[in-house]
């Protein structure tokens, strides 16, 4: 069954046209100016205005927030069947996360875009008991990618996301976060490998501070 919860995570990119992800309204937007997904587990206030072309776009499992600006963040939510709560008794959290990304993640995103990799990655012990902070690099891979112009012959910019992994609840979370400012302003963009991370760090931290976990949730 998780298999094909899985082949969702591909969301995780934007690669499900607005339309098919629209279909059906699958969470809700609470008075709080919050979003609650179908399962009802968590949830996050939401990061976009309809003003600044702010877009909210979901499937079962998954939330993509967008604007017109610089803002490409989604929320995977997967729960967790009894082989994954298995692997991750057995393998230990930090092992466990490695593995799913490697295993579910990465394919996701390496199938998509080829050519794909991990640029770093990290664990993160004082974040949800145990957290996997990784940072990919995706040519062609930009969700941006209408926002460019790009001469005759020129290849697409390599687009790098952070993603965030976390068990809570007999659930596990991915956050991701496209860092805009690489595509959007290229030749002018000069951070470093270093700061881009920081960069994204901070913004997958902003992003799961907005979150609050149901109350049965350890």
């Amino acid at each position: 069954m998780l298999r094909s919860l899985l082949v969702l995570a591909v969301v995780l990119a934007g690669l499900a046209p607005p339309a098919q992800a629209q279909a059906a309204s699958l969470g809700q937007r609470t008075s709080e100016g919050r979003y609650r997904p179908k399962s009802g587990v968590y949830t996050v206030s939401i990061p976009v205005l309809p003003e600044l072309g702010g877009q909210i776009e979901e499937t079962e499992y998954v939330v993509t927030f967008r604007d017109a600006f610089t803002l490409h963040a989604s929320i995977a939510c997967f729960p967790m069947d009894a082989t994954q709560r298995w692997e991750n008794e057995t393998r230990g959290r930090r092992d466990y996360l490695v593995w799913f990304f490697t295993t579910f993640v990465q394919g996701d995103f390496q199938q998509r875009f080829p050519g794909a990799t991990v640029e770093s990655a990290k664990f993160m012990a004082g974040v949800q008991d145990g957290a996997l902070l990784t940072f990919m690099l995706l040519p062609g891979g930009t969700m941006f990618g209408e926002r460019i112009g790009l001469a005759t012959g020129e290849p697409p910019p390599v687009a790098k996301r952070g993603n965030l992994l976390f068990v809570r609840g007999g659930h596990i979370y991915v956050l991701s976060i496209e860092l805009a400012e690489k595509v959007l302003e290229r030749s002018t963009f000069n951070k470093t490998v270093a700061e881009e991370d920081a960069m994204l760090e901070a913004r997958l931290a902003d992003l799961l501070a907005k979150i609050e976990f149901a109350p049965t949730q350890p």
